[in-house]
């Protein structure tokens, strides 16, 4: 981890003996962020406020896709957390995940998406592209058989109304477990770690 990741120490504990320090780290960038609230964002406005096939319904959709794709090309070159390599949920790293959920080990080598996570947003991913592939191939009319491509668009759509409220309640149950606030670090792109894992009791 560089130097300028490491904004801030607490000092709170250093009069403490073998009490490791707390540091703010920053895991999540910029572009992390905008996409994930502005998604988020469009997949509510698209659920409950948009008409189904009217003008900003598709609007709201392609705009949503546009950076959904602009997150996955993120996910190749992009900074250390967003990248592919340090998330994907792997059987390994999902069983070392699920190993350290029973002890609430905070584990640093997951600051950024840990395996469960990203199965979560890999999932929210692929369904949001696929509500934009269909929703684009019944308007363009390439499909022979448009009422397939509509069963299919809202069976995806269905879909998010389980998908996305499990992932706040994931993130909000995550923050207890683990004592880190991660609707907050989605915000300002800082996580409290200290500097070796722990074994919380």
């Amino acid at each position: 981890m560089s130097q300028k990741d490491i904004i801030n120490w607490d000092n709170s504990s250093a009069h403490v003996p073998n009490m490791p320090k707390a540091r703010q780290v920053k895991v999540w960038d910029l572009l992390v962020r905008v996409t994930h609230w502005t998604v988020a964002a469009g997949i509510i406005a698209n659920l409950f406020f948009t008409e189904d096939g009217g003008e900003w319904h598709e609007y709201v959709g392609y705009t949503v896709l546009g950076l959904v794709v602009i997150r996955l090309l993120w996910g190749l070159v992009g900074t250390r957390y967003a990248r592919f390599t340090g998330f994907f949920p792997t059987p390994k790293r999902l069983k070392r995940h699920v190993s350290d959920l029973s002890v609430r080990r905070v584990d640093e080598q997951n600051l950024g998406h840990n395996p469960l996570a990203a199965l979560m947003m890999l999932s929210l991913w692929a369904v949001t592209i696929g509500l934009g592939l269909t929703g684009y191939l019944m308007e363009a009319g390439l499909f022979g058989d448009k009422e397939v491509l509509e069963e299919i668009h809202e069976l995806l759509a269905n879909s998010l109304y389980l998908l996305v409220p499990l992932h706040i309640i994931a993130a909000i149950a995550m923050s207890y477990w683990q004592r880190q606030n991660l609707i907050k670090s989605m915000i300002t792109g800082k996580k409290t770690v200290t500097d070796k894992p722990t074994t919380m009791k």
